[in-house]
């Protein structure tokens, strides 16, 4: 009876022995807490509004082109280099701390590719920075590339109903974080961001608003920010007042004799493209006309890169810079 009893009990832990991996195998999948290969990423399917669009997202795109350098910067700074497949049109540098990252994507064009070229490296996302970049003419519209099976996203800038705000800012980067998986990445940035804005606007506490008109270009006309654009939050989050807030664009053009008539006490001028700064400057500074502008008498400039001056994740920076430009 012993010796039966013995290798009954063996033949049962044997039996225990088999068992326990499989079961271990059964149940650590469901509490790691990882889905499993038919289950959505965390946080998907996600659906967004994006300037009349809407888009449900089943996973993040793996491969994404962005066109215009504020968008792409929006990428970077996410840590989303490795789902970019291509990048187009820089107005100037990149910023340093992203320099590295946008080494390692192909640039596809210098300025719009084509939509034979855009097509070419097989993009799931295109993200645009401009109207211009979704242009009919081109055969890339949004409801073009949706044909193809390509999903897009313009930069409400260019679309905002009102004003341009910061709102509109923390908006972008929280939407674009959530259509690629790293929404936790998006409200670190947005948390930084917000209390770097705070900081600036402590340290303005008590200033009068400093009459600024804006000089982006132009020789018969001045085209200026008007009142819809980033620009003019830059400008009054910064301490300062556009001269032209009441024109109902992000950018026009307006007369010489309006600059001098309201009487601007600094000249933001817009760095980018062929025309120097220091080109710029003389144009402003020769012009008889303007000589008795209260910024050409104190010769009272501030400079901002272009790319400081739309919706992307320079804006705080981008406040923080001109504030002490603008203190009189």
């Amino acid at each position: 009876m012993s010796r039966r009893r013995s290798a009954a009990r063996r033949a049962a832990l044997i039996a225990s022995a088999v068992l326990l991996p499989l079961t271990a195998c059964g149940t650590g999948a469901a509490e790691s807490g990882k889905p499993r290969a038919d289950e959505p990423a965390p946080g998907f399917p996600y659906t967004v509004d994006n300037c009349g669009t809407r888009t449900t997202y089943q996973a993040p795109p793996e491969r994404a082109v962005t066109m215009n350098q504020h968008v792409t910067e929006i990428m970077l700074e996410l840590g989303l280099e490795k789902s970019l497949v291509g990048t187009a049109y820089l107005d100037d540098e990149v910023l340093p701390r992203h320099e590295k990252a946008y080494r390692s994507i192909p640039v596809i064009a210098k300025e719009y590719p084509s939509k034979e070229k855009l097509l070419s490296v097989g993009p799931d996302f295109v993200y645009g920075g401009y109207a211009s970049a979704f242009e009919a003419k081109d055969g890339r519209t949004r409801a073009e590339l949706a044909e193809s099976g390509i999903n897009t996203r313009l930069n409400l800038e260019n679309c905002a109903k009102g004003r341009t705000t910061l709102d509109d800012v923390y908006r972008e980067v929280d939407e674009i974080g959530r259509t690629f998986g790293v929404g936790d990445r998006a409200r670190k940035w947005i948390a930084a961001a917000r209390a770097s804005v705070d900081r600036t606007a402590s340290a303005g506490d008590g200033r009068a608003p400093v009459p600024v008109f804006v000089y982006d270009s132009g020789d018969r006309t001045a085209f200026t920010a008007g009142g819809k654009g980033m620009g003019n939050e830059l400008i009054t989050r910064a301490g300062g007042r556009n001269v032209f807030a009441d024109l109902d664009k992000s950018f026009g053009d307006a007369s010489w004799e309006e600059v001098v008539a309201r009487k601007p006490e600094v000249i933001v001028i817009y760095d980018y493209g062929s025309t120097t700064l220091e080109q710029k400057k003389r144009r402003l500074l020769d012009d008889p006309a303007l000589k008795d502008v209260p910024a050409i008498r104190n010769r009272k400039f501030a400079v901002l890169p272009l790319s400081d001056a739309v919706l992307g994740v320079r804006a705080p920076d981008a406040i923080a810079k001109l504030a002490p430009q603008l203190a009189r």
